[in-house]
């Protein structure tokens, strides 16, 4: 069996917290399965949860999210005591270059300006609040809207 590349389509679907980007990118899953392709999702921040769990057994429920821990680990350790600003953003990128052997679109819903690999994962909510340089800007009052909008651009990605 020949592994060759894919060369999927990557959505970096950006946005401050609870304002769509998980549903967006069921959406899109739903999209792309329909016609028979297959996508992944793949969060920056999973490593640093990883981490967590490894370290404390959390079960990786937000009700029991050690947040504190977390932090520590993002801010403290891995920015500060390690000088990685961009450890989580290359692994990403890392991640994104495997699955794109596998898989015909990647999906990344997370708090992170497109292209997010310029910039420091640990200043995106400052960046998002004045960024603009995004292929899409979705907003809507509905799910049905949102379905619609999202369906439109699926659409126009996949031609």
């Amino acid at each position: 069996m020949e592994i060759t590349n894919k060369h999927p389509k990557i959505y970096l679907l950006s946005g401050k917290a609870r304002n769509g980007k998980d549903t967006t990118a069921e959406f899109l899953k739903k999209f792309y399965e329909a016609d028979g392709k297959k996508v992944i999702y793949s969060r920056a921040g999973k490593y640093i949860k990883f981490y967590a769990s490894e370290m404390t057994g959390w079960d990786g429920k937000e009700e029991t999210k050690p947040r504190q821990l977390l932090q520590e680990l993002g801010t403290d350790v891995i920015r500060n005591k390690l000088n990685k600003a961009d450890m989580l953003i290359e692994r990403q990128l890392d991640d994104i270059e495997i699955y794109s052997y596998f898989y015909d679109a990647i999906i990344v819903p997370q708090n992170l300006p497109a292209p997010f690999f310029e910039f420091s994962f640990f200043h995106f909510y400052y960046f998002l609040d004045n960024y603009t340089n995004f292929d899409y800007e979705v907003t809507n009052d509905t799910l049905e809207q949102l379905e619609k909008d999202i369906y439109k651009i699926y659409k126009e990605e996949t031609k």
